[in-house]
Protein backbone atom coordinates (compact mmCIF):
# COMPACT_ATOMS: atom_id res chain seq x y z
CA UNK A 1 0.00 0.00 0.00
CA UNK A 2 1.13 3.43 -1.22
CA UNK A 3 2.08 5.98 2.10
CA UNK A 4 -0.97 8.26 0.15
CA UNK A 5 -3.16 5.19 0.96
CA UNK A 6 -1.84 4.43 4.39
CA UNK A 7 -2.14 8.38 5.22
CA UNK A 8 -6.09 8.09 3.94
CA UNK A 9 -6.98 5.16 6.17
CA UNK A 10 -5.22 6.43 9.56
CA UNK A 11 -7.42 9.96 8.17
CA UNK A 12 -10.47 7.66 7.77
CA UNK A 13 -10.06 5.69 11.24
CA UNK A 14 -9.18 9.06 13.12
CA UNK A 15 -12.79 10.16 11.41
CA UNK A 16 -14.94 8.26 13.85
CA UNK A 17 -13.45 10.65 16.38
CA UNK A 18 -13.44 14.03 14.99
CA UNK A 19 -17.27 14.64 17.14
CA UNK A 20 -15.71 14.22 20.25
CA UNK A 21 -12.48 16.37 19.00
CA UNK A 22 -15.26 19.22 18.01
CA UNK A 23 -16.99 18.98 21.52
CA UNK A 24 -13.69 18.53 23.63
CA UNK A 25 -11.52 21.94 21.26
CA UNK A 26 -14.45 24.09 19.83
CA UNK A 27 -17.24 26.00 21.22
CA UNK A 28 -21.03 25.96 19.95
CA UNK A 29 -21.43 29.31 18.33
CA UNK A 30 -23.93 30.12 20.89
CA UNK A 31 -21.82 30.03 23.64
CA UNK A 32 -18.34 31.71 22.26
CA UNK A 33 -17.52 35.40 22.56
CA UNK A 34 -18.17 37.80 19.89
CA UNK A 35 -15.74 40.76 18.62
CA UNK A 36 -18.58 43.15 19.92
CA UNK A 37 -18.69 42.16 23.30
CA UNK A 38 -15.30 43.95 23.32
CA UNK A 39 -15.70 46.80 21.50
CA UNK A 40 -17.95 50.47 21.72
CA UNK A 41 -21.27 49.55 21.45
CA UNK A 42 -22.47 51.37 18.16
CA UNK A 43 -25.97 51.43 19.10
CA UNK A 44 -25.72 52.85 22.75
CA UNK A 45 -25.52 56.99 23.14
CA UNK A 46 -22.11 56.67 24.94
CA UNK A 47 -20.78 55.29 21.42
CA UNK A 48 -18.49 57.79 20.35
CA UNK A 49 -17.44 58.52 24.76
CA UNK A 50 -16.39 55.36 24.69
CA UNK A 51 -14.20 55.27 21.13
CA UNK A 52 -12.94 58.42 22.20
CA UNK A 53 -11.59 56.79 25.68
CA UNK A 54 -9.86 53.82 23.16
CA UNK A 55 -8.41 56.61 21.13
CA UNK A 56 -7.18 58.19 24.13
CA UNK A 57 -5.61 55.19 25.44
CA UNK A 58 -4.57 54.05 22.20
CA UNK A 59 -2.22 56.74 21.76
CA UNK A 60 0.47 55.78 24.38
CA UNK A 61 1.54 52.25 22.52
CA UNK A 62 5.13 52.66 21.05
CA UNK A 63 5.65 52.31 17.09
CA UNK A 64 6.84 48.70 16.95
CA UNK A 65 3.92 47.69 19.17
CA UNK A 66 1.51 48.76 16.17
CA UNK A 67 3.69 47.27 13.45
CA UNK A 68 3.50 43.95 15.77
CA UNK A 69 -0.57 44.29 15.77
CA UNK A 70 -1.17 45.49 12.45
CA UNK A 71 1.31 42.22 11.25
CA UNK A 72 -0.94 40.04 13.60
CA UNK A 73 -4.26 41.23 12.47
CA UNK A 74 -3.10 40.79 8.59
CA UNK A 75 -1.91 37.31 9.17
CA UNK A 76 -5.68 36.61 10.88
CA UNK A 77 -7.13 38.24 7.80
CA UNK A 78 -6.18 35.76 5.57
CA UNK A 79 -8.17 32.71 6.95
CA UNK A 80 -9.58 32.50 3.26
CA UNK A 81 -6.13 31.01 2.20
CA UNK A 82 -5.81 29.02 5.59
CA UNK A 83 -8.97 27.35 4.99
CA UNK A 84 -8.69 26.40 1.49
CA UNK A 85 -5.58 24.97 2.34
CA UNK A 86 -6.82 22.68 5.24
CA UNK A 87 -9.57 21.89 2.92
CA UNK A 88 -7.45 20.68 0.29
CA UNK A 89 -5.66 17.58 3.13
CA UNK A 90 -5.51 14.19 1.96
CA UNK A 91 -8.65 12.54 4.11
CA UNK A 92 -10.68 16.19 4.54
CA UNK A 93 -13.22 15.10 1.48
CA UNK A 94 -14.55 19.23 1.08
CA UNK A 95 -17.10 17.78 -1.45
CA UNK A 96 -18.66 14.61 0.78
CA UNK A 97 -18.36 17.21 3.60
CA UNK A 98 -17.37 14.39 6.18
CA UNK A 99 -15.79 15.23 9.72
CA UNK A 100 -12.67 16.61 8.61
CA UNK A 101 -14.16 18.89 6.72
CA UNK A 102 -16.90 20.01 9.40
CA UNK A 103 -13.78 20.61 11.51
CA UNK A 104 -12.49 22.56 9.48
CA UNK A 105 -15.21 24.49 9.04
CA UNK A 106 -15.86 25.05 12.83
CA UNK A 107 -12.58 25.79 13.27
CA UNK A 108 -12.42 28.29 10.46
CA UNK A 109 -15.63 30.10 11.86
CA UNK A 110 -13.75 30.79 15.39
CA UNK A 111 -10.87 31.68 13.98
CA UNK A 112 -12.60 34.34 11.50
CA UNK A 113 -13.76 35.97 14.63
CA UNK A 114 -10.01 37.25 15.53
CA UNK A 115 -9.34 38.92 12.61
CA UNK A 116 -12.85 41.04 12.85
CA UNK A 117 -12.12 42.01 15.91
CA UNK A 118 -8.31 43.22 15.86
CA UNK A 119 -9.47 44.84 12.55
CA UNK A 120 -12.59 46.48 13.96
CA UNK A 121 -9.99 48.17 17.25
CA UNK A 122 -7.64 49.67 14.32
CA UNK A 123 -9.79 51.01 12.74
CA UNK A 124 -11.09 52.41 16.02
CA UNK A 125 -8.08 53.13 17.25
CA UNK A 126 -6.97 56.05 14.75
CA UNK A 127 -3.53 55.18 14.86
CA UNK A 128 -2.86 53.04 11.78
CA UNK A 129 -3.51 53.74 8.28
CA UNK A 130 -6.58 51.46 7.31
CA UNK A 131 -6.48 51.72 3.48
CA UNK A 132 -2.74 50.66 3.49
CA UNK A 133 -3.71 47.40 5.75
CA UNK A 134 -6.53 46.53 3.18
CA UNK A 135 -3.98 46.70 0.37
CA UNK A 136 -1.90 44.26 2.08
CA UNK A 137 -4.70 41.92 3.85
CA UNK A 138 -5.55 41.67 -0.27
CA UNK A 139 -2.81 41.11 -1.41
CA UNK A 140 -2.04 38.12 1.39
CA UNK A 141 -4.84 36.54 0.59
CA UNK A 142 -4.42 37.05 -3.72
CA UNK A 143 -0.67 35.76 -2.72
CA UNK A 144 -1.80 32.31 -1.18
CA UNK A 145 1.14 30.61 0.29
CA UNK A 146 3.42 27.41 0.52
CA UNK A 147 4.40 25.85 3.95
CA UNK A 148 6.23 23.10 2.46
CA UNK A 149 3.28 20.67 3.82
CA UNK A 150 1.91 20.31 0.25
CA UNK A 151 -1.75 17.87 0.70
CA UNK A 152 -0.09 15.52 3.43
CA UNK A 153 -1.86 16.01 6.81
CA UNK A 154 1.00 14.34 9.35
CA UNK A 155 2.41 17.38 7.93
CA UNK A 156 0.31 19.83 7.92
CA UNK A 157 -0.87 19.35 11.52
CA UNK A 158 2.29 19.19 12.11
CA UNK A 159 2.31 22.81 11.07
CA UNK A 160 -0.91 23.55 12.31
CA UNK A 161 0.37 22.20 16.14
CA UNK A 162 3.20 24.23 15.69
CA UNK A 163 1.86 27.60 14.53
CA UNK A 164 -1.43 27.82 16.81
CA UNK A 165 0.97 27.72 19.68
CA UNK A 166 3.25 30.38 18.06
CA UNK A 167 0.05 32.81 17.29
CA UNK A 168 -1.09 32.03 21.35
CA UNK A 169 2.58 33.15 22.52
CA UNK A 170 2.25 36.32 20.18
CA UNK A 171 -1.29 37.48 20.51
CA UNK A 172 -0.19 36.78 25.03
CA UNK A 173 2.42 38.89 24.58
CA UNK A 174 0.70 41.51 22.89
CA UNK A 175 -1.86 41.27 25.88
CA UNK A 176 0.89 41.08 27.97
CA UNK A 177 2.42 44.90 26.81
CA UNK A 178 -0.96 46.24 25.94
CA UNK A 179 -1.85 45.96 29.97
CA UNK A 180 1.70 47.51 30.43
CA UNK A 181 1.19 50.10 28.52
CA UNK A 182 -2.22 50.59 30.50
CA UNK A 183 -4.70 49.64 27.40
CA UNK A 184 -6.78 47.18 29.55
CA UNK A 185 -9.02 46.71 26.96
CA UNK A 186 -6.74 46.04 23.86
CA UNK A 187 -5.30 43.75 26.36
CA UNK A 188 -8.50 41.16 27.02
CA UNK A 189 -8.91 41.51 23.07
CA UNK A 190 -5.42 39.64 23.02
CA UNK A 191 -6.30 37.35 25.77
CA UNK A 192 -9.59 36.22 24.91
CA UNK A 193 -7.59 35.59 20.96
CA UNK A 194 -4.88 33.60 22.65
CA UNK A 195 -6.83 31.59 24.83
CA UNK A 196 -8.78 30.14 21.62
CA UNK A 197 -5.26 29.61 19.44
CA UNK A 198 -4.10 27.37 23.19
CA UNK A 199 -6.86 25.49 22.42
CA UNK A 200 -6.68 25.23 18.43
CA UNK A 201 -3.04 24.16 19.31
CA UNK A 202 -3.85 21.05 21.76
CA UNK A 203 -6.35 19.92 19.36
CA UNK A 204 -3.81 19.87 16.17
CA UNK A 205 -1.51 18.34 18.70
CA UNK A 206 -3.89 15.95 20.18
CA UNK A 207 -4.07 14.26 16.09
CA UNK A 208 -0.54 14.28 16.12
CA UNK A 209 -0.53 12.23 19.25
CA UNK A 210 -3.71 10.01 17.93
CA UNK A 211 -1.45 9.23 14.45
CA UNK A 212 1.83 8.18 16.65
CA UNK A 213 -0.28 5.92 18.20
CA UNK A 214 -1.11 4.15 14.75
CA UNK A 215 1.69 4.78 12.45
CA UNK A 216 4.30 5.89 14.50
CA UNK A 217 7.53 5.93 11.74
CA UNK A 218 5.96 7.45 9.13
CA UNK A 219 4.76 10.68 11.26
CA UNK A 220 8.08 11.11 13.01
CA UNK A 221 9.42 11.15 9.79
CA UNK A 222 6.83 14.27 8.78
CA UNK A 223 7.67 15.69 12.22
CA UNK A 224 11.68 15.49 11.13
CA UNK A 225 10.98 16.63 7.84
CA UNK A 226 8.32 19.60 8.84
CA UNK A 227 11.43 20.65 11.21
CA UNK A 228 14.18 20.25 9.10
CA UNK A 229 12.94 22.75 6.62
CA UNK A 230 11.91 24.57 9.28
CA UNK A 231 8.27 26.08 9.99
CA UNK A 232 7.40 29.31 7.50
CA UNK A 233 5.32 31.65 9.31
CA UNK A 234 1.69 32.27 7.41
CA UNK A 235 2.49 36.28 6.64
CA UNK A 236 5.88 34.80 5.12
CA UNK A 237 4.11 36.51 2.05
CA UNK A 238 3.64 40.05 3.63
CA UNK A 239 3.98 42.91 1.23
CA UNK A 240 2.65 46.85 1.36
CA UNK A 241 1.44 48.44 -1.63
CA UNK A 242 3.45 48.67 -4.66
CA UNK A 243 6.14 46.41 -2.87
CA UNK A 244 7.32 42.41 -4.28
CA UNK A 245 5.99 39.78 -2.30
CA UNK A 246 7.91 38.69 0.70
CA UNK A 247 9.24 42.40 1.21
CA UNK A 248 7.76 43.53 4.48
CA UNK A 249 8.24 40.13 6.15
CA UNK A 250 11.83 40.34 7.87
CA UNK A 251 11.16 43.91 9.32
CA UNK A 252 7.54 43.00 10.62
CA UNK A 253 9.69 40.27 12.05
CA UNK A 254 12.14 42.22 13.54
CA UNK A 255 9.54 44.65 15.62
CA UNK A 256 7.81 41.33 16.74
CA UNK A 257 11.43 40.38 18.16
CA UNK A 258 12.60 44.01 19.22
CA UNK A 259 9.57 44.15 21.65
CA UNK A 260 9.87 40.19 22.52
CA UNK A 261 6.43 39.55 21.12
CA UNK A 262 7.69 36.61 19.01
CA UNK A 263 11.66 35.41 19.40
CA UNK A 264 13.85 33.21 17.57
CA UNK A 265 14.27 32.00 21.18
CA UNK A 266 10.44 31.27 21.47
CA UNK A 267 10.88 29.39 17.85
CA UNK A 268 13.25 26.96 19.76
CA UNK A 269 10.83 26.59 22.60
CA UNK A 270 8.02 25.53 20.63
CA UNK A 271 10.15 22.64 19.02
CA UNK A 272 11.10 21.60 22.37
CA UNK A 273 7.88 21.23 24.09
CA UNK A 274 6.37 19.23 20.83
CA UNK A 275 8.90 17.03 21.36
CA UNK A 276 8.02 16.76 24.97
CA UNK A 277 4.35 17.11 24.13
CA UNK A 278 4.75 13.85 21.54
CA UNK A 279 7.02 12.12 23.97
CA UNK A 280 9.29 11.43 21.04
CA UNK A 281 12.18 9.78 23.13
CA UNK A 282 9.85 6.95 24.49
CA UNK A 283 8.19 5.95 21.05
CA UNK A 284 9.33 2.28 20.05
CA UNK A 285 8.98 -0.30 17.00
CA UNK A 286 10.55 2.33 14.84
CA UNK A 287 11.58 1.79 11.58
CA UNK A 288 15.76 2.35 10.86
CA UNK A 289 15.09 5.28 9.32
CA UNK A 290 12.40 6.55 11.92
CA UNK A 291 15.41 6.04 14.50
CA UNK A 292 17.48 8.11 12.74
CA UNK A 293 15.28 11.35 12.34
CA UNK A 294 14.60 10.53 16.44
CA UNK A 295 18.31 10.98 17.10
CA UNK A 296 18.29 14.60 14.76
CA UNK A 297 15.34 15.78 16.37
CA UNK A 298 16.21 15.45 19.94
CA UNK A 299 19.56 17.29 19.23
CA UNK A 300 18.05 19.80 16.71
CA UNK A 301 16.36 22.61 19.57
CA UNK A 302 20.09 22.92 21.02
CA UNK A 303 21.42 23.28 18.02
CA UNK A 304 18.56 25.57 16.70
CA UNK A 305 19.43 27.85 19.87
CA UNK A 306 23.43 28.14 19.47
CA UNK A 307 22.09 29.88 15.98
CA UNK A 308 19.23 31.86 17.36
CA UNK A 309 22.23 33.74 19.76
CA UNK A 310 23.95 34.63 16.68
CA UNK A 311 20.87 36.59 15.63
CA UNK A 312 21.28 40.01 15.54
CA UNK A 313 18.32 42.58 15.24
CA UNK A 314 18.30 45.95 13.80
CA UNK A 315 17.87 48.49 16.48
CA UNK A 316 16.11 51.05 14.36
CA UNK A 317 12.17 50.21 13.63
CA UNK A 318 11.71 50.07 9.81
CA UNK A 319 9.03 52.54 8.84
CA UNK A 320 5.61 50.83 7.15
CA UNK A 321 2.73 52.78 5.37
CA UNK A 322 0.63 50.98 7.83
CA UNK A 323 1.94 53.28 10.57
CA UNK A 324 3.33 56.57 10.08
CA UNK A 325 5.49 57.86 13.08
CA UNK A 326 4.07 61.37 12.57
CA UNK A 327 0.47 59.48 14.22
CA UNK A 328 2.15 57.81 16.71
CA UNK A 329 4.46 60.71 18.36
Amino acid sequence: MSIKNIRLEVMQFLESKVDGFVDQYLIPVEKIWQPTDFLPNSESENFFEEVKELREIAKDLPYDFWVTLVGDTITEEALPTYESWLMDVDGVGQVEKNGWSRWVRQWTGEENRHGDLLNKYLYLSGRVNMREIEITTQHLIADGFDIGTGRDPYKNFVYTSFQELATYISHNRVAQLAKSYGDNKLSKICKMIAGDEMRHHHAYSEFVNQIFKVDPSEMLLAFNYMMKQKIVMPAQFLRESGEKISSAFLDFSDSAQRIGVYTANDYVDIMQKLIEKWEIEKLSGLTDEAEKARDYLLKLPARMAKISERLVIPAESQIFKWVQPAVIG
